[in-house]
């Protein structure tokens, strides 16, 4: 099979005069048929810059300069406060009764009982005043009809303003009134360490 083949190349060889044997017949080119445009060349896809053209100086310093730019934090608008999904305007439209259900469990068992003649006392009194309210009652907590309200909550010693704000809502008065404050030790007196046992007090 082999040899019939090679007997089939030499004899086409011998055939085209004018041509080396064993030589491959060049590949025909195509001419443009009359009339066509010849076809345009893909055009060059473009090389980026490298970080150094870009932005001038060394690569590492540019690469240093990308990556700041895209660490800056960017100004961002607030967003808007929501409790539970609902945001404040929302929470002013609801009965009473929807947002106990909001409430956590300690504060929704609460309202469940109802208040106490104190308490009511109060809530009325802060819904009808403008100005700060005192009050002794620590344990009632906040809804949304008191934010933008001031309350003076005892503290065993004096009344600490509150203004409550939305973010307070759930939330008991009194954890807003702290009734300690924190030690701070200024050192050990006469006495409290051997070295100082026997020192003079004057």
């Amino acid at each position: 099979m082999a040899e019939e083949k090679k007997a089939d190349a030499q004899k086409a060889d011998k055939a085209q005069p004018g041509k080396a044997p064993g030589a491959a017949a060049p590949a025909a080119k195509a001419a443009p048929a009359a009339g066509t445009a010849p076809a345009a060349a893909p055009p060059a896809e473009k090389k980026k810059p490298k970080p150094s053209a870009r932005h001038g100086g060394s690569a590492k310093a540019a690469r240093r300069r990308t990556r700041k730019k895209k660490s800056q934090i960017q100004a961002r608008r607030r967003k808007e406060f929501t409790y539970r999904g609902h945001t404040m305007e929302e929470l002013l439209k609801m009965s009473l009764a929807e947002i106990i259900e909001l409430l956590p469990a300690r504060a929704r068992r609460s309202y469940i009982r109802g208040f106490n003649p104190e308490q009511e006392a109060f809530v009325h009194r802060l819904r009808r005043s403008d100005k700060p309210v005192r009050t002794h009652r620590r344990e009632i907590t906040i809804l949304p009809e008191f934010v933008g309200k001031t309350v003076l909550v005892y503290t065993g010693k004096e009344f600490a303003q509150v203004d409550i704000k939305p973010e307070m809502i759930g939330h008991a008065l009194g954890e807003f009134a702290l009734t300690r404050k924190s030690v701070a030790h200024s050192g050990p007196g006469v006495g409290a360490t051997r070295s100082s046992k026997f020192l003079p007090l004057k």
